[in-house]
């Protein structure tokens, strides 16, 4: 149970420590268009995303895929980027934009596991079984998440109930500021 206990730590630290703050933008950006009543949505959200990055972390950690790392570094604010712009851009929330958002969520994932996976890798060394450390750190990962989400989440219930900042406003203006950080971030891994 020590290495569980272990991993899942590390996991919920990986997500919510401020030095890799382009995974907390991502996570920001999924679930600023949603209110608490959007629970049920935000729920299949943030699975999708937990989904998509679980298959590529695992994959990557027993070497079944392989690539680039600075790619990967390239990749991941340019699915903040995507996701701040659709938020920006987005006046619908139809069946058919929630279902985007899911597959995108989940295709992100996948990229955001990948990066993650560089970190386990180290930590895990040469060790032969690493089924229990690798669940431990993805739920570990799921747990962060999901604290990031409820602050996402309350915040935006202050600001809009508390406040009277009008939802697409405050929806726009975070949004804004999340995009031009990950601009600058996909400027600044430029893998080329």
């Amino acid at each position: 149970m020590g290495d569980f206990g272990f991993y899942f730590k590390e996991g919920m630290h990986h997500i919510t420590d401020w030095k890799g703050y382009d995974h907390i933008l991502f996570v920001m950006a999924l679930c600023l268009p949603y209110l608490l009543k959007d629970w049920k949505q935000i729920l299949i959200l943030v699975t999708a995303f937990t989904i998509g990055h679980s298959i590529t972390l695992a994959l990557s950690v027993f070497n079944k895929i392989l690539i680039s790392s600075s790619w990967i570094e390239f990749l991941i604010p340019i699915t903040i980027l995507i996701t701040a712009l659709e938020n920006l851009s987005s006046k619908s929330t139809d069946q058919l934009h929630a279902r985007r958002r899911y597959i995108s969520a989940l295709i992100f994932g996948l990229i955001h596991g990948m990066g993650f996976s560089n970190y386990l890798k180290s930590m895990l060394g040469k060790d032969e079984s690493i089924i229990t450390q690798l669940l431990a750190f993805n739920i570990g990962l799921e747990a962060g998440q999901l604290l990031i989400v409820a602050l996402v989440v309350l915040l935006s219930f202050i600001v809009i109930q508390f406040l009277n900042v009008k939802r697409r406003e405050w929806n726009l203006f975070v949004s804004g500021g999340i995009f031009g950080l990950s601009f600058v971030m996909v400027l600044e891994r430029l893998p080329f």
